[in-house]
């Protein structure tokens, strides 16, 4: 059972390492992008930990086969509960109510003809290549040649002066690129627009080729512009000028003929071809008849209603004509696929690829690469924007890829997560070594490719909401899931960005892209723009756990992943535990984030999930069953010991989570012989906010974990170390 069997420092560690470069240890996850996904290795520690005999340090590296075990995810997400049950052999059954994550489930655990896709993908793009290449090429400033590939177009917002009617650039800085990749830093020029290599970003010096001097002031700070013809002053944005104007001013490309001498990137400033051939991207897409770039309207949102600020209103404003031009022909080529799941791959890239192609993408001047467009989970609307090139650029040398963001970046990433799905494998660490250890016998899929064996597997996937699931009583071995976080990243905004092309382009026929839209009002996030509050969240979670309860087998676990900084984020999952006739069993911690990730770095967030553990019946380790803070105050220090075997050093975030985990699981053990299910969602939130505050004071139980441990640090940073603990075991259960 997990309550005896989950290791915390060895999983913790393997989900640590995990979290920092998880496309290396689960290439799966590059069919798509989604958001806040899961260790894989997390969730295998689970279920090895629930269904298999021994350690799970030992079974961790062994193959396994459950064919009589069924599993569950009401929340499928990403999809890493599945995609992990169903690798060891599991029939599995996934419930989502957003359709992009149930497409993208549905992809990865749809068997594919891997070589079959590589020849249709390369086709994709040999036909893009012969059509359109010669818009992503450029004049190599060194040796002349015009057939450099431009890597990265870099354009700037401007704006009309409200006085003189002259274009005024909004640079909200003049610095390219910093010499961290890049010998020197690269800076353009405010008077003449020429690009200068410079040692120094504080003192630049002067530019290159008109004299004047570099850096300096810019003309927008703040949401107000200053003309540099006549000096009057203006705002941004201005919605109701409609989408901003932008300008191309800076690119970086590649040189294949000079690259082997060459030390650094390649920058120049565009010149009249680089204008012309834009130009001419225009005009081809303007005379073709588009049917396959979307016309849908951006509706407003906690997130979308910043682009509207902006002055963008549909969907395909977010995209210069070049990019339209390259997404509509791929979508034809797509489009006459004959072979289904072939086509659904290919149309899977495309709207993979959308992320990169789109003017919302920044250039990080740092990592001098294109970010894409969600990578802070939202929608960054930034003064400088960056297009990648479409087709993507092969290295000659070594066949690898050069830059990001183009259609063979996305198209090697799929292919080798599905290679992965048919040999799949685990990364043992090894002092300083990692190794890679193939799990022969597993595979991932509804049927396997042949060379793991003969056999296919139930697989059964339903873009619906999970509370209306109809799931044979007594019928799971167990629930492993990810809910939603209330009030967290709006997915169904963020995702309709993909949405609207992946709908457009296989057809409104197929049931799950029914809706114009991947909102729905029965979603479990909070939002404010759709009047989605917590009794909304708590009652939507309720109906999931009561369903998935009756369908558990007696005794069988409801296991679910959740973090959050405030407790009363918490209080549904109570709420809905209690609903369900379930005891909490354990509540474990678990690294499930990458403290170096963008909207985490630097921050006072928790990396750090809970895993709730909930049961029918049971036995639960006597110490862990404590009625005053005192008792939660040496639970939270014990696991916090457990984190640092793992390699974590936690924050007081981390610490305030793991916190909530105990609180949470001590208010359900006690509020259970009392609940009363059938009260009105308002009363029953209540009645576990009061008893936790009247109880457990948590802030109380804070100091005194802080006061009875190693002060932590405020803020996440990026760190893993070696070291592990053996997990402290129980002297004496109780029964539930």
């Amino acid at each position: 059972m997990i309550e005896h069997q989950f290791d915390v420092p060895f999983i913790g560690n393997l989900a640590l390492r995990e979290k920092q470069i998880q496309q290396s240890y689960r290439p799966i996850i590059a069919v798509h992008k989604w958001f806040a996904r899961r260790p894989g290795a997390l969730f295998r520690g689970l279920l090895l930990s629930e269904f298999v005999a021994g350690p799970v340090r030992q079974s961790y590296y062994q193959s396994h086969q459950l064919e009589s075990v069924k599993i569950a995810d009401p929340f499928m997400g990403g999809g890493t509960p599945l995609l992990e049950a169903n690798r060891i052999g599991c029939s599995t059954i996934g419930y989502d109510i957003n359709p992009m994550a149930y497409w993208i489930v549905k992809q990865e655990l749809e068997h594919l003809d891997l070589d079959a896709y590589r020849a249709a993908a390369l086709a994709v793009r040999s036909a893009l290549e012969s059509e359109i290449g010669h818009l992503y090429r450029t004049r190599c400033v060194e040796c002349g040649s015009h057939h450099a590939h431009a890597k990265y177009f870099l354009w700037l917002k401007t704006l009309p002066c409200s006085e003189c009617g002259e274009s005024v650039d909004l640079f909200p800085g003049y610095l390219v690129a910093r010499d961290s990749r890049h010998p020197m830093n690269v800076f353009v020029c405010p008077e003449c627009g020429g690009l200068t290599e410079t040692p120094s970003r504080e003192d630049p010096g002067m530019c290159s080729r008109c004299g004047c001097t570099l850096g300096g002031a810019p003309p927008a700070r703040r949401n107000t512009c200053r003309c540099r013809g006549c000096g009057a002053a203006g705002k941004y944005p201005d919605p109701q000028g409609g989408p901003p104007q932008h300008r191309l001013f800076a690119i970086e490309y590649h040189c294949p003929n000079c690259k082997p001498k060459h030390t650094g990137r390649f920058f120049k400033q565009p010149d009249q071809e680089d204008l012309d051939l834009f130009a001419k991207a225009e005009t081809a897409y303007r005379s073709m008849r588009s049917q396959s770039v979307p016309d849908d309207d951006i509706p407003p949102g906690d997130e979308t209603t910043r682009l509207h600020r902006w002055g963008y209103k549909k969907y395909r404003d977010l995209f210069n004509e070049r990019q339209l031009l390259a997404l509509e022909l791929t979508a034809n080529l797509i489009k006459s696929q004959s072979d289904e799941r072939l086509r659904n791959a290919l149309a899977t890239n495309l709207s993979d690829l959308l992320r990169y192609q789109n003017m919302l993408c920044r250039y990080d001047p740092t990592a001098l690469k294109s970010l894409d467009i969600f990578s802070v989970h939202g929608f960054p609307v930034s003064l400088i924007q960056c297009e990648s090139n479409f087709m993507g650029i092969r290295n000659g040398n070594n066949g690898c890829c050069i830059g990001s963001g183009g259609w063979l970046n996305i198209t090697e990433k799929y292919a080798k997560a599905k290679a992965y799905c048919d040999s799949p494998y685990e990364t043992r660490h090894e002092g300083k070594r990692k190794v890679r250890v193939p799990m022969k016998g597993e595979w991932i899929g509804d049927r396997a490719d042949g060379r793991q064996g003969k056999g296919s597997r139930d697989v059964v996937l339903h873009c619906a909401s999970a509370t209306s699931a109809d799931i044979e009583p007594d019928s799971l071995d167990g629930v492993f899931t990810d809910p939603p976080y209330f009030g967290n990243v709006q997915y169904a905004e963020l995702m309709d960005f993909c949405y609207v092309w992946l709908r457009r382009l296989l057809g409104q026929e197929k049931p799950a892209f029914a809706s114009p839209t991947t909102r729905h009002p029965d979603e479990l996030t909070g939002n404010e723009s759709m009047g989605r509050g917590l009794e909304h969240f708590t009652e939507g979670l309720s109906l999931v756990f009561r369903n998935m309860a009756r369908a558990l087998k007696p005794g069988a676990p409801l296991a679910f992943t959740y973090h959050h900084n405030k407790i009363e984020a918490y209080l549904p999952l109570a709420v809905a535990i209690l609903d369900a006739s379930l005891a909490c069993s354990a509540s474990l911690p678990c690294p499930a984030e990458m403290g170096a990730s963008i909207h985490i770095s630097g921050t006072g967030s928790s990396i750090v999930d809970t895993v709730f553990v909930c049961r029918s019946t049971g036995r639960v380790p006597r110490e862990w069953v404590v009625t005053d803070i005192e008792g939660l105050a040496k639970l939270v220090q014990a696991d916090i010991g457990q984190l640092r075997g793992a390699g974590l050093r936690p924050t007081q975030g981390d610490v305030r989570c793991v916190l909530f985990g105990h609180v949470v699981r001590t208010a359900i053990w006690e509020l259970r012989a009392t609940w009363n299910p059938h009260a009105p969602a308002k009363e029953r939130i209540t009645t576990v906010r009061d008893w936790i505050e009247t109880n457990l004071a948590p802030s109380r139980a804070l100091s005194l974990v802080h006061d009875g441990a190693i002060a932590e640090p405020a803020l996440q940073v990026a760190a893993v170390r070696e070291g592990s603990d053996t997990y402290g075991e129980e002297d004496s259960d109780v029964s539930f």
